[in-house]
């Protein structure tokens, strides 16, 4: 059973930062999840991407697997919300209500977040940015070295709170981005 709205965000916010070994098994974890959404979906997803650290080989990550879908614009992201959450997502609409460019759904499977799904408009900024610093990391094997050691040091310093982790990357990226 899916947990409620609630009980996802709140575990979500609560979740420790633990990072797990690059595993093999992630791309086709991605790769059935594409399939899967582009047959339920169709005709609405233009495009469907394997974005986050889980998309960088060799890098460590949270065993999540960022999913970043394209749609043509935000009023179809907010139309798909509903069928999402009755093909096994959950979210937070009060979350989700403070973004003006993305849609964030989670996907859960005994008991922990297997998949974040990001829908943004196919081509614009969001879609661009996120992509950009995905190739950036795929082509730099010591770019992605480095923000592999940085993950491991912050995991370390914010393990119990994600949203500090996650705040305390956005230099590197904003750096990685700025370069690109």
């Amino acid at each position: 059973m899916l947990p409620t709205e609630a009980e996802s965000l709140e575990r979500a916010i609560h979740e420790e930062v633990a990072l797990s070994p690059w595993d093999a098994r992630w791309p086709a974890q991605f790769e059935a999840e594409r399939a899967r959404l582009m047959s339920l979906f169709p005709g609405q997803l233009i495009d469907v991407q394997h974005f986050g650290s889980t998309a960088i080989p060799g890098m460590t990550a949270k065993p999540v697997i960022d999913i970043l879908a394209g749609v043509e614009s935000m009023a179809v992201a907010d139309a798909l919300a509903g069928p999402l959450l009755q093909s096994h997502y959950t979210t937070s609409a009060g979350f989700n209500a403070t973004l003006t460019n993305r849609r964030w759904f989670m996907r859960w499977a005994d008991g922990r977040r297997t998949h974040h799904l990001h829908v943004v408009v196919h081509g614009g900024d969001e879609w661009q940015r996120r992509l950009r610093f995905r190739d950036a990391l795929r082509a730099d094997g010591a770019l992605a070295a480095r923000y592999g050691a940085l993950k491991n040091d912050l995991a370390v310093l914010h393990r119990v709170d994600r949203e500090a982790y996650t705040d305390a990357k956005t230099a590197f990226v904003a750096a990685v981005l700025g370069a690109a």
